[in-house]
């Protein structure tokens, strides 16, 4: 080992152990067996013109009385020099109030509140439903129809859809209540998702889901994925080979849709619910 340690300044470390095969891991051993522990580092030593412990709180005591207790520091020792007195730099006025956790942003500040990811977990039929209004293309150029979908996660069965030529929380608002009563939905029993979208949100709808004891959830802002089973609905039907580029009217849209929603219900084996139809595991059929 001693060897190598003197050929390694000459020709190098990999050269050094190829020419007496050993080895760098076991010289990377060896070197770190003989290193001795290195002592703890001294404290810093306080600088000399640094504030005692009291001069400290005197500053402190300064900057909370009464005169001083809204002002900012640079406003307390421009006052203090007109009046012949120094304490010390604005920087340690900072850095003793920083130290007491007193220095923030006193404007209004815009805050973002923190919003957590929905959990939807729904044990049976009617518990949780998920509903959203994605647009269809119409007959022209920014033409849309808006069609409005429930959806119960548990069974993936549409229990209620409207197509409509407008969005409008006074027809969402129609569409959950009949829905809820073909469902017989009852207070205390069902949870429905929705993205933030302004119907969703709206105050009409707010106060029908209080009055029928239904409770909300919304996804969180600019997150798509926190309603998946709305958007994966809308993207079997958009991608059905006879779904058109447009309509070119609300009952051409009805029409396709009941077409559409009819087999959704009934035809179609989903891998989520074990490769059944909708139908079948929402009423209750997969259980004879």
């Amino acid at each position: 080992m001693e060897a190598v340690e003197v050929l390694t300044p000459e020709v190098g470390l990999q050269p050094a152990c190829e020419a007496m095969g050993i080895p760098r891991s076991t010289v990377y051993r060896h070197r770190k067996k003989g290193k001795e522990p290195q002592p703890e580092p001294s404290p810093r030593p306080s600088p000399p013109r640094a504030l005692s412990l009291e001069e400290r709180q005197g500053v402190l005591d300064e900057l909370h009385s009464e005169r001083f207790v809204d002002q900012a520091p640079r406003e307390v020792y421009a006052a203090l020099l007109d009046e012949g007195q120094y304490l010390c730099s604005i920087r340690t006025m900072y850095r003793l109030l920083q130290a007491n956790q007193e220095v923030r942003e006193r404007r209004n500040q815009l805050r973002h509140p923190s919003y957590s990811k929905p959990e939807l977990l729904a044990t049976a039929p009617n518990r949780v439903w998920s509903w959203d209004i994605p647009k269809l293309l119409g007959p022209v150029k920014w033409t849309y129809f808006y069609l409005y979908v429930i959806l119960d996660i548990f069974s993936r069965y549409v229990v209620g859809w409207m197509v409509a030529s407008r969005e409008s929380a006074l027809l969402a608002e129609k569409l959950i209540q009949e829905t809820c009563l073909k469902q017989g939905i009852q207070p205390g029993q069902l949870l429905i998702h929705a993205d933030r979208g302004s119907s969703m949100k709206s105050k009409p709808v707010a106060l029908l889901l209080a009055d029928l004891g239904v409770t909300k959830t919304h996804s969180r802002p600019h997150t798509c994925d926190d309603n998946p089973y709305s958007e994966a609905q809308f993207k079997t039907l958009k991608y059905r080979p006879d779904f058109p580029e447009r309509f070119g009217s609300p009952e051409d849209a009805r029409g396709f849709c009941q077409d559409f929603f009819r087999w959704y219900n009934t035809e179609p084996h989903h891998s989520g619910i074990g490769l059944m139809t909708p139908e079948v595991v929402h009423y209750g059929a997969a259980q004879k």
